[in-house]
């Protein structure tokens, strides 16, 4: 990885901890501030919606700055909003720290996705954009499990410490390593916004929001299947779930390697193919402990693998203002995990099996596939090369 591209993993490194680290560490937080679990879940839903908002709105406001000084503007948001998280003296504040957070999330791997294309060498834009979301897979493998133990042992207020001093490190890194990078020209943030005009980048955000919202479906619902149908004890999740880690920080680089030598286009649908492929089996191998075990891995690679071409859809489809399109990546990575998790568990509520989300999941992966060869097929029709071209 080149010195300059380290910045931008270890604030995915952060970002990926404060987001994840919440499932593991809420029973702690409920019963510190005295509330139910279902309350405690609110702040998760709280983070969500705050990448979703402010993914494009921020990035859209400062679009006339130069991008190294959105990058430090946004991790200082970070840090700060994170010390607040730790310091709230009771769950309201604390719901609104952890809406507060979510801002700079999305905005950042938009921003910073935007960055590396232009540090990257020739030929290997997709690979640098997947080193920035190597931070974000590291955070699985390292960060929420050391945060997990660090909430049970000691306290929930201290992982959000730990995820502030990262932010303080990255913004030092940034001023350090990054070079600077002029702000692409823009008219303003109305020009920007008229890139909602454009149905290809309407297609590409129905193929995140319910292409990944496959992954989530399955993911969400992953820790029942594995103790109730798999009969793995309840103690071995946490290792199950580096597991998953592990194969997401391989299938990032292998994402932006199979990016730079396919069209992106192309490897989005070669993806979520093999998605719905992994999730099929998933429910058809629930009761086979080695199947699952392999299929954790891979499944978390897939899903992870699709991030690099999901980033360079979106940028060539938000072509004079790149930074907001790239942006909406993880606006619609997270409409894709509430979408997923919802509708994954009305067969739940139906009484059906924990295998049942499975099969949800693998229909959204398809419909994923479907907007996918429909974007295809329009980009031949018309004779585009943005999307049709490796980078």
């Amino acid at each position: 990885m080149k010195k300059s591209l380290a910045p931008l993993a270890l604030g995915g490194f952060g970002i990926g901890m404060t987001e994840f680290v919440m499932m593991g560490i809420l029973p702690d937080i409920a019963t510190d501030l005295a509330i139910t679990i279902p309350q405690a879940g609110y702040l998760i839903a709280a983070y969500a919606m705050g990448v979703v908002v402010g993914a494009p709105t921020l990035v859209a406001l400062m679009a006339r700055q130069a991008p190294k000084t959105v990058l430090i503007w946004l991790m200082m948001l970070f840090t700060l909003t994170n010390a607040l998280s730790a310091l709230a003296p009771n769950f309201h504040v604390l719901l609104v720290g952890r809406f507060l957070a979510g801002l700079p999330h999305g905005a950042f791997f938009g921003v910073g996705a935007v960055v590396a294309s232009r540090l990257a060498d020739k030929g290997k834009v997709a690979a640098a954009v997947a080193s920035m979301f190597t931070g974000l897979t590291l955070a699985n493998v390292v960060g929420v499990p050391f945060g997990t133990w660090l909430g049970h042992n000691a306290s929930w207020r201290l992982v959000f410490l730990v995820v502030a001093a990262i932010g303080i490190a990255t913004v030092l890194l940034l001023k350090r390593w990054v070079p600077h990078i002029d702000a692409s020209p823009s008219p303003g943030f109305r020009h920007d916004l008229k890139i909602f005009k454009r149905p290809g980048l309407w297609l590409a955000m129905l193929i995140t929001s319910i292409g990944t919202g496959g992954f989530f479906a399955s993911f969400s619902y992953i820790a029942p299947l594995l103790t109730d149908m798999a009969h793995f004890q309840p103690g071995t999740i946490p290792l199950i779930m580096t597991l998953v880690g592990v194969g997401m920080t391989v299938g990032v680089i292998l994402g932006g390697k199979l990016a730079d030598k396919v069209a992106p286009i192309k490897s989005v649908v070669i993806l979520l193919a093999i998605m719905a492929v992994l999730l099929v089996l998933n429910g058809l191998l629930a009761h086979s402990k080695p199947a699952i075990l392999f299929l954790a891995f891979a499944t978390g690679a897939n899903a992870l693998a699709l991030g690099p071409s999901i980033q360079m859809l979106l940028m060539d489809h938000s072509r004079d203002a790149e930074m907001l399109g790239s942006s909406l990546g993880q606006s619609g990575f997270n409409i894709g995990n509430a979408l997923g998790a919802f509708l994954g568990g009305i067969p739940l509520t139906l009484g059906y099996s924990y295998a049942s989300p499975q099969w949800v999941g693998a229909g959204l992966a398809l419909a994923g596939v479907a907007f996918a060869l429909l974007m295809l097929g329009k980009h031949r029709t018309f004779g585009a090369v943005g999307v049709l071209a490796p980078r």
